[in-house]
């Protein structure tokens, strides 16, 4: 390779440490401890020139100021998309309701974007140095950190539609549910990394909703206080049918102080309070249940009010922290419906069933199935309830009782009448082989 090739290369598996001058033999006992090759490149100096060698001779000089920040920077035309106008206006108060809603919650468990995703998952070794403390299909990833009593929680979280509908607010719901998911795992949020899949730049809408995604990020970086260390961007995303819906994908790491409160999302004992934190709006533009149901991908994706939304989490967090909870999960795509089905479910060892009661003004399609932020479901004790309560009052925090662990069946009521009343074994067997069966 000549050297043009060898500095611009994107071979991957690569990592450039700055070691102090005299710890390079701890460095170097470190990286053999973990059969790293490791070979010293060069060194820092004091000129501020970038300098490149090959075989003694220099082949680029440049100041580095140049490429940090005298890098140039691209302003490139942005229009807000024609589209949106249309694809955001969505009545509700006209569209039909539907009356079988065990059918519409066993079509949701069947979704690819809802479904058992173990078909995925089981393709390769989950359990690689044996620090996987929690098996795949919670709502984080765990791994134990060898020596300690910590943990290290990552998620993952992306949603084109929302960012097709309004790119600001899909950007600003990809952070603070990958958040979200973290808390509900009993881990603080520390960092994200992302890969931004967009269409071609230089369209002047497509930069729009890169632009858009990028603001929304950033604002909700900010406030829940996740900077980003990293990430890439994948542009040209394009067939002869025209761009893919804007996807930016965060990928964040959160810590886990103590493993012994670690909470995953399925119920684990009969007779447990449900309780939810936040509350449910009429919202179900860019939800799945308008997706799959009705074959619509309108509306405006669910608003997401971020300092509510980091109470919210940091409620859920010092429950879990203070082992007042039995599980927790967060409501996101398919809404209150298809996430208590899930803690119904997701258990592999158990599963336990529960009577949910609901008091609303929202319509009954949207309580069960829209896609409110800044919700989660919690199962206690009956004793911990009042300290439950307790905290989520001194959070300013919505707490309210909706139902029970009990029985073998998912019943939701809503004011007496009967919604739902599924038996959660079958809700199983089609969430399973939701994803499997297509594949």
């Amino acid at each position: 390779m000549i050297p043009y090739e060898v500095m611009l290369s994107e071979s991957q598996e690569r990592m450039l440490v700055i070691v102090k001058r005299g710890r390079e033999k701890e460095a170097k006992g470190i990286f053999e401890k973990w059969d790293l090759n490791a070979v010293k490149i060069g060194e820092v100096t004091s000129d501020g020139i970038f300098r490149v060698l090959d075989k003694g001779k220099v082949v680029a000089e440049i100041p580095a100021k140049s490429l940090a920040q005298d890098a140039p920077v691209y302003f490139r035309k942005t229009k807000k998309c024609d589209y949106l106008k249309e694809v955001q206006s969505l009545d509700t108060s006209h569209f039909p309701q539907l009356r079988n809603y065990n059918q519409v919650l066993q079509k949701l468990l069947d979704s690819p974007n809802i479904a058992r995703k173990a078909w995925v998952y089981e393709q390769y070794d989950h359990m690689v140095r044996t620090n996987t403390i929690v098996l795949p299909g919670s709502d984080s990833a765990i791994l134990r950190i060898k020596g300690t009593k910590k943990a290290l929680a990552i998620s993952c979280d992306g949603n084109g539609r929302y960012c097709y509908l309004d790119p600001y607010e899909g950007g600003k719901i990809a952070v603070a549910e990958a958040a979200r998911n973290l808390v509900c795992s009993g881990a603080k949020p520390l960092a994200i990394t992302n890969c931004l899949n967009f269409g071609t730049p230089t369209d002047p809408e497509v930069f729009y909703q890169f632009t858009r995604c990028v603001e929304g990020i950033a604002k909700a970086c900010r406030v829940l206080n996740t900077p980003v260390s990293g990430g890439n961007v994948s542009f040209y995303n394009e067939n002869p049918e025209g761009a893919i819906d804007p996807t930016p994908v965060v990928g964040m790491v959160g810590l886990i102080d103590d493993i012994n409160f670690i909470s995953t999302p399925w119920f684990k004992r009969e007779g447990d309070l449900i309780l939810l934190l936040g509350e449910s709006k009429e919202e179900l533009g860019g939800s799945e249940y308008l997706y799959f149901i009705h074959n619509l991908k309108k509306g405006t994706p669910p608003s997401v009010d971020l300092n509510k939304e980091k109470s919210i989490q940091g409620t859920c967090l010092e429950v879990i922290k203070k082992g007042l909870v039995s599980s927790a999960h967060d409501c996101s795509e398919g809404g209150m419906a298809v996430a208590l089905a899930k803690c119904c479910i997701g258990s592999i060892e158990r599963k336990l069933g529960a009577v949910i009661e609901l008091s609303s003004s929202v319509r009954d399609d949207a309580l069960l199935f829209g896609e409110t932020q800044s919700r989660i479901l919690l199962s206690c004790s009956p004793n911990n309830l009042f300290k439950i309560e307790e905290i989520a009052q001194k959070n300013k925090v919505k707490c309210q009782r909706i139902g029970k662990v009990a029985g073998d069946k998912l019943i939701i009521k809503r004011n007496g009448k009967i919604l739902i009343d599924a038996g959660v074994d079958k809700l199983f067997k089609i969430w399973e082989k939701g994803l499997s069966r297509r594949l």
